[in-house]
């Protein structure tokens, strides 16, 4: 009786599983275009350590740190401490041996850090600092004062600041939303303006969003060491540009935070959604409420701002991740923006930061019917755009980032599935590819369905071996993550290949075994159209590979292979659903059986 009703549980679970056999998806390098690549190592942190990987995915070095890792120019590597990006209070630079060569804490109780920071060249103090976002608590007192809507109610506000702290770990200087507000509604205080005469403040009364805890959730920033300008996002949908330069006081920290609190410290530009601001319209259903327009809106739930760096093609523009969340297109996707924000209506460029609504928009079309899509205003200020054909190939509702490399190649990571990979200017064609292994439950080799973030990555970055962190260390490749052989594909593998090599062909079949459910053992029976050389593999359900039972050279024929349901170390495994796998080269068959101990 009791293994009838595990068998009816089994199978009631095998049922449910079955949509998740297409979505089984290899972990690791996916895929190598050597010749296109721009070849280096990759940065990046997952679930508290910091990974860097060769092109084939080999580990040649780790730290034991990982929330939003990056390398600096003094040769070492600066993150987070605590792996969650929405909530740090500790920064820490590390060396290759992961030994602490600075360190900060943020102690103010009324300060909070999260998501992004930065180590810059001061170029007014003639040294290196380090930048970083915190949300500032407010009180209701404070809210009402300023002009925010006295019908509203306010509990625990807070708004967004830029702290900036030496290497003694003094705070030099702060800038904060708080100080550059605007309202509408009450003439007697004096953060009354007209809302579309000043677009270098934030309207306190955005309708329906009224000010509260992380109201405005900036999540990126950049530093432009030439322009001694600051670029921070907003996940809603904007980036603002902040003038560091001209509100900076050499060792004078008093007179640093008065002059950012004041007029000099307003937005210099801004970008994504000017109906914050009455310049444009808002996302909205249409008549027809079965369709909707992103209005003016350009970004929505975006992340990575930054400038493309001098030396690198496209350099001086703006460009970012844009998860393009809550822009109401029938069927999201994300997309990477690049921005000339210097751009006027006729295209021209002016040398001089213009107004988005001033340069106008294009009305842009579907590409294709199938992506079910209105049409759209897009800022002529944009100069280039990558999304996937397939709108949900790396859609990603949080995180992510992207970069620009030497040889006009992006480098894109799209969070909510660990999916790293490189596209090419000209035909966006992927000439690398890669897929975190790491995740909530482990290292797989195997991810299947899952929430999104699973084995999620905030961002990853693109290194060449004379960078200055890596420049003089040991880069011998060890295993993989999952300590498997790497197994990609190359651009070989996508122009076809002569019959004889090890494919997988329409005349391979794969049975299902018998009998099924087992107990005892199974047959699992193929047959092979050709000489090839074969693997079968058994998998269990969260994609773990658990027995190797087959590899090596078969001749055309028919052929059968017993399991006994134990692993590779002999050990019988536990009741429930398994995969197994008839594997040549890069193409696989699997089907799924049951076994019942």
């Amino acid at each position: 009786m009791k293994k009838l009703i595990l068998l009816s549980s089994i199978i009631f679970w095998t049922i449910a599983a079955i949509a998740q056999e297409s979505f089984m998806v290899k972990t690791e390098t996916r895929y190598w275009d050597e010749a296109n690549a721009y070849n280096g190592y990759t940065l990046f942190g997952t679930r508290g350590t910091s990974y860097l990987i060769d092109m084939e995915g080999h580990v040649v070095h780790t730290w034991n740190i990982g929330t939003n890792p990056r390398f600096t120019e003094a040769g070492t590597i600066l993150d987070a401490v605590g792996g969650n990006p929405s909530n740090q209070n500790v920064w820490r630079e590390l060396d290759w041996n992961g030994n602490i060569v600075w360190e900060y804490t943020e102690t103010r109780t009324n300060y909070h850090g999260h998501h992004d920071f930065a180590k810059i060249y001061n170029t007014k103090l003639g040294d290196s600092t380090f930048i970083f976002i915190a949300n500032k608590d407010l009180t209701s007192a404070q809210c009402l004062a300023a002009g925010c809507d006295a019908s509203q109610t306010y509990t625990n506000p807070q708004m967004d600041c830029i702290v900036e702290v030496n290497r003694a770990g003094t705070v030099i200087w702060e800038w904060w939303f708080f100080n550059h507000v605007v309202q509408d509604m009450y003439p007697a205080l004096p953060t009354y303006g007209v809302i579309v005469n000043t677009p270098g403040r934030i309207d306190l009364n955005i309708t329906g969003n009224p000010v509260k805890s992380d109201w405005i959730h900036c999540n990126s920033l950049d530093y432009n060491q030439g322009l001694d300008l600051i670029v921070i996002n907003s996940v809603h949908g904007e980036f603002y540009v902040i003038d560091h330069g001209n509100t900076f006081m050499p060792n004078d920290p008093d007179s640093s935070i008065t002059l950012a609190a004041s007029s000099l410290g307003d937005f210099k530009y801004r970008f994504g959604d000017p109906a914050k601001y009455d310049r444009g319209s808002p996302p909205s259903v249409l008549a027809n409420w079965e369709k909707a327009t992103a209005g003016q809106k350009q970004l929505g739930g975006s992340h990575d701002i930054q400038w493309i760096k001098p030396g690198l093609p496209g350099a001086g523009n703006f460009m970012i991740f844009n998860n393009a969340e809550n822009l109401f297109e029938l069927t999201p996707q994300s997309y990477i923006v690049e921005i000339n924000p210097y751009l006027n209506s006729s295209g021209t460029n002016t040398g001089a930061f213009v107004n988005p609504p001033d340069a106008g928009y294009t009305i842009v079309n579907s590409p294709d019917a199938n992506l079910m899509k209105e049409k759209k205003n897009v800022s002529k200020q944009i100069v280039w755009t990558f999304s996937s054909k397939n709108n949900t190939s790396f859609y990603s509702t949080i995180g992510s980032s992207a970069q620009r490399l030497p040889n006009g190649n992006t480098m894109i990571c799209s969070m909510n599935d660990g999916h790293f990979f490189e596209v090419k200017p000209s035909d966006t064609s992927i000439v690398w590819e890669y897929i975190n292994p790491m995740t909530r439950d482990g290292i797989k080799k195997i991810k299947v369905d899952n929430y999104p973030t699973y084995n999620g990555v905030f961002r990853a970055y693109r290194y060449t071996s004379d960078h200055p962190a890596l420049a003089g260390h040991d880069l011998t490749p060890g295993n993989t993550m999952t300590s498997a052989t790497p197994d990609y594909y190359t651009p070989a593998d996508l122009t076809g290949k002569e019959p004889s090599d090890d494919y997988i062909t329409p005349e391979d079949i794969l049975n299902q075994n018998y009998p099924n459910p087992f107990s005892d053992k199974t047959t699992i029976a193929f047959n092979i159209s050709e000489y090839k050389h074969i693997n079968v593999v058994i998998y269990d359900f969260s994609g773990n590979q658990v027995k190797s039972l087959l590899n090596k050279n078969y001749s055309q024929g028919n052929y059968t292979v017993e399991w006994d349901g134990t692993n590779d170390n002999g050990m019988r495994l536990p009741s429930g659903t398994y995969f197994y796998v008839l594997k040549a080269n890069n193409v696989q068959l699997c089907k799924k059986m049951i076994y019942i101990h």
